[in-house]
């Protein structure tokens, strides 16, 4: 049970963290563009790499 709650004091600290930082004026959290769905020859419209690695948009 102790381990349990530290994990999710640590989750929330986190949260938290990241909520305040957006808060304060920072930029929201983005995702990656990468991964499986930006492969070559894969459908990717919405990577911003698209055009740099000569595909069609």
């Amino acid at each position: 049970m102790g381990t349990f709650l530290l994990g999710l004091l640590v989750t929330l600290l986190a949260f938290g963290g990241l909520a305040l930082g957006v808060m304060l004026g920072r930029p929201p959290i983005r995702g990656s563009c990468g991964g499986l769905a930006c492969i070559r020859g894969a459908d990717c419209a919405g990577c911003p790499e698209r055009r740099a690695r000569g595909q069609q948009p």
